[in-house]
């Protein structure tokens, strides 16, 4: 049997709950001062698109007659990580802004981001921003909000530069999430879907959210470490130093804190660095737009009256108050084909188009005959709908990860941790009811898959699956899969 999951990253974390003479905000506050590389994260609760809209005012007057306005949702964590001077390990923050008084950290956070001499490292930091600017402006004045971050440097771009991307060459559309870049180059794996708006924050929601800002430091030590053996700080007279930091001789180390003195650091930032700025555009929710171009003209022909809200209208056709069986089925086109897996990894029949360029006829078909709900990013798709009596739903959330929480939250599914890793990944189909012994594994393995031999010394259970005869066996990816849905499920263990 495998061994325990890994526990929390082991890191001290100061959390920051008050304000004034507290002494956590004392400790913050100095460290942002202090600190040359700084790396930021925030949370917030995601909020249903259509929810302010939906709640009647307060004299009693009709949602349909007076709309709330679109809002961004209210950051409620910020997480930062400080690095100062030479060698040091930094300090880690988990800020409670539901806690601490905003005035409090208006003036130090505006200063932090517009320092020159001070890195800020982020991951698709933007939208945090916007947020966060919201955040506070709407606690304290439109004038209070954050409207750029200079010098920044963004982990994607950092995760390509070590994947050797050719710069001269446009980045994928399709990003990596924070987790596979963690992953893939530091062997870490990070799991944190939860309501960050709960009070009081689990010891498990702490550790959590600050390893999205911990973990960024150590990306940029890696990146530090590919410039200096590729070395392009083998000469002072190449680096191009900002005036507010005084030029420093230094020498080549293997060693991402050896190398961080002042001169060196504002070279990378004279290289690699980037802006964020806010235009007046961006600090408008854009729900309001979508609306606008969803509305149909009086005089459209039958089909196109259909509704065509990207929220779910329900009920689902597995509900049993209409004749449904009560198991959810699914059909997720070509373009979310990696959220049909994460569905059969939580125990739910998720099928996917049989061919790779279905027409929208044939899913909406697929759907209807089957009983299933097509998910869809493609809001195309929605318009198709009156063929199968209003199934199909379309993920807003563009990471796996994500959609599951988005799916599970919107049909209200019910998990169990009994159900994690119960279907096959490759095809959908169930397992059979028992577990194979080695012998009957190997045998029915022949010609068809290899067991790797290091398992035969192993006490492991084996799965077939009764459709496609993939086999499983519970080792160490199987426990940590069964660890990340735990917590994405929010299912206590």
């Amino acid at each position: 049997m495998d061994p325990a999951p890994e526990p929390p990253p082991p890191f001290p974390v100061h959390l920051v709950t008050g304000g004034g003479s507290s002494p956590e905000l004392a400790l913050l506050l100095r460290a942002l001062a202090a600190a040359r590389i700084v790396a930021l994260d925030a949370e917030w609760k995601p909020r249903r698109r259509g929810t302010p809209a939906a709640a009647a005012s307060g004299d009693g007057t009709s949602p349909a007659t007076a709309p709330a306005p679109p809002k961004f949702p209210t950051v409620t964590l910020l997480q930062v990580a400080c690095r100062g001077g030479e060698g040091e390990r930094g300090e880690v923050f988990v800020v409670d802004l539901l806690a601490v008084p905003l005035a409090d950290l208006w003036a130090p956070l505006r200063e932090l981001f517009e320092r020159p001499d001070a890195l800020k490292l982020g991951f698709r930091f933007k939208q945090d921003l916007v947020y966060l600017s919201a955040t506070f402006a709407a606690a304290l004045g439109r004038d209070a909000g954050f409207d750029r971050v200079e010098p920044f440097l963004d982990v994607t771009n950092i995760y390509y530069y070590l994947k050797d991307h050719d710069r001269k060459k446009k980045l994928p559309k399709e990003t990596k999430s924070l987790a596979t870049i963690c992953e893939e180059l530091l062997s870490i794996s990070l799991s944190k879907c939860s309501d960050w708006s709960c009070r009081p924050l689990s010891e498990g929601q702490i550790q959590y959210a600050a390893s999205d800002a911990y973990y960024l430091l150590d990306i940029f030590d890696l990146f530090q470490q590919k410039i200096t053996m590729e070395g392009k700080c083998s000469s002072t007279t190449e680096l191009t130093l900002d005036s507010h930091c005084s030029p420093t001789v230094i020498e080549c180390s293997s060693s991402g804190h050896d190398i961080c003195s002042g001169g060196y650091l504002m070279s990378i930032v004279t290289k690699y660095s980037e802006k964020i700025f806010l235009t007046e555009s961006d600090t408008k929710p854009r729900s309001s737009r979508r609306k606008e171009k969803l509305k149909l003209p009086n005089n459209a022909k039958c089909k196109d009256k259909v509704d065509c809200s990207t929220e779910w209208q329900g009920p689902p056709p597995w509900d049993p108050s209409i004749g449904g069986d009560g198991h959810p089925k699914f059909l997720c086109d070509v373009m979310i084909e990696g959220l049909a897996k994460h569905l059969r990894c939580v125990g739910i029949d998720a099928a996917i188009p049989s061919s790779k360029k279905p027409e929208p006829r044939e899913l909406l078909n697929q759907t209807y005959k089957e009983g299933r709900i097509l998910l869809t990013r493609d809001v195309k798709l929605l318009k198709h709908q009156y063929l199968a009596n209003n199934q199909v739903y379309r993920v807003k959330s563009l990471l796996k990860h994500d959609q599951l929480a988005e799916v599970i939250d919107t049909f209200q599914l019910k998990i169990s941790e009994d159900k994690l890793m119960s279907r096959c990944t490759k095809c959908n189909g169930s397992f059979i009811q028992k577990p194979l012994t080695l012998e009957e594994a190997v045998e029915a393995s022949k010609g068809f898959q290899v067991i790797p031999p290091c398992l035969f010394k192993r006490n492991l259970e084996f799965w077939k699956c009764t459709d496609c005869n993939q086999l499983y066996w519970e080792g160490t990816q199987y426990h940590n899969a069964v660890q990340k849905f735990l917590s994405v499920c929010n299912i206590s263990d």
